[in-house]
């Protein structure tokens, strides 16, 4: 059950409504009343069949302003790579070493390799997987720029996937962001996905974007302005 608050605060939202960005960031920014700082989310319903591999629709955005989030970034690479991961940022770097780590249950958000340390990487698949931190080519994490994707990682990039029923969800940025960020940040992350729409789609392609917070209520955004993004 909801508690008085949270009941008041969804009570106020209309589902049904079609907001307009700007208003529904300024709505979830004066509902807040948490003691922490909520992560503003975006849920993209798309017209995919996921179950089609050319429709899988994936990527990685670097957030105009950041997520406000700390991101700890492991790098599997080896020689003097290792000393140019952790000059970039990085706040782990190795081989077979960093692998004994990583069985043994080190925490980190972000996993990047160079190409010849994919054979190590690989063995760590049932770990890695299903976290979502395998390292993957298509989105920059499998590279020889280690400090470039070390610097992208450290800046606040969020990756997007489409979920089993065509569902993209992901947290962009804190609530604390001034409303121009938030937007910009919004703005971003729909735009890179409508942008990486399969060429196989007919018809609309996005079905519904909706915002929410950590603790709050979701509120379903225009599409007619989502497309211009």
């Amino acid at each position: 059950m909801l508690g008085k608050r949270l009941k008041k605060i969804f009570e106020s939202s209309d589902r049904e409504t079609c907001y307009a960005l700007a208003e529904a960031v300024s709505f979830l920014k004066n509902v807040s009343t948490t003691k922490f700082d909520e992560t503003l989310e975006v849920a993209i319903n798309l017209n995919i069949d996921p179950r089609k591999a050319d429709q899988n629709v994936r990527g990685m955005v670097t957030m105009p302003h950041g997520t406000g989030k700390a991101v700890r970034v492991a790098v599997f690479c080896k020689g003097v790579k290792i000393e140019e991961a952790l000059a970039a940022g990085a706040d782990i770097a190795g081989a077979e070493d960093l692998s004994a780590k990583v069985q043994e249950g080190i925490d980190f958000d972000v996993c990047i390799a160079t190409p010849d340390m994919m054979g190590i990487v690989g063995r760590l698949g049932k770990i890695l997987g299903p976290k979502g931190l395998m390292p993957n080519p298509k989105l920059g994490t499998v590279t020889m720029d280690i400090a470039g994707a070390v610097k992208s990682a450290k800046s606040g990039q969020v990756e997007f996937r489409t979920e089993k029923a065509g569902i993209i969800h992901a947290g962009l940025c804190k609530l604390s962001f001034s409303q121009e960020k938030i937007e910009e940040s919004i703005k971003a992350f729909v735009g890179a996905v409508v942008r990486a729409r399969p060429a196989g789609i007919k018809g609309s392609y996005i079905k519904k974007v909706s915002l929410s917070t950590t603790m709050g209520p979701g509120l379903k955004l225009d599409l007619g302005e989502v497309y211009s993004f």
